[in-house]
């Protein structure tokens, strides 16, 4: 199945005082796009916690390349960078939809464990979804 690019308009009210997306927001545009991604899979975060699992973030980055202003769409592609069916990694291109230019690149790493902190082999408690993202790796 192909992975649909997540879009993000950016909003007035993510822009700072010279009119410029603030930088913090990009990470926010990751995580939409990052349960878009789980969304598309088959796999919504609704129903990967409901089977008793969540997936911290335990590091982020990004690398900023050009601004985004009001209104701009930013078209963010997805993709799974590591799986080791206990830690993964996605990476993400942040692009103008109208130029095609490059806005950021960011990289969040997560690992899955229980309600209750304990690390699991997700091949064991849901492996489909261990399946699913060995499929989408790059």
């Amino acid at each position: 199945m192909q992975i649909k690019v997540y879009e993000h308009e950016c909003k007035y009210y993510e822009t700072d005082q010279m009119g410029v997306v603030h930088h913090s927001n990009y990470i926010r545009f990751m995580e939409e796009a990052r349960i878009d991604f789980l969304d598309q899979i088959g796999f919504p975060m609704d129903v990967i916690e409901a089977g008793g699992v969540v997936s911290p973030v335990v590091g982020i980055n990004c690398q900023y390349k050009n601004m985004s202003y009001f209104k701009d769409v930013l078209c963010i592609k997805v993709f799974i960078k590591e799986y080791s069916g206990v830690r993964f990694s996605i990476g993400y291109e942040m692009s103008d939809k109208k130029t095609g230019q490059l806005r950021a690149v960011g990289e969040s790493s997560h690992c899955f464990i229980t309600k209750e902190g304990k690390i699991v082999m997700l091949r064991k408690v849901m492996p489909e979804l261990d399946q699913a993202l060995k499929e989408y790796m790059s």
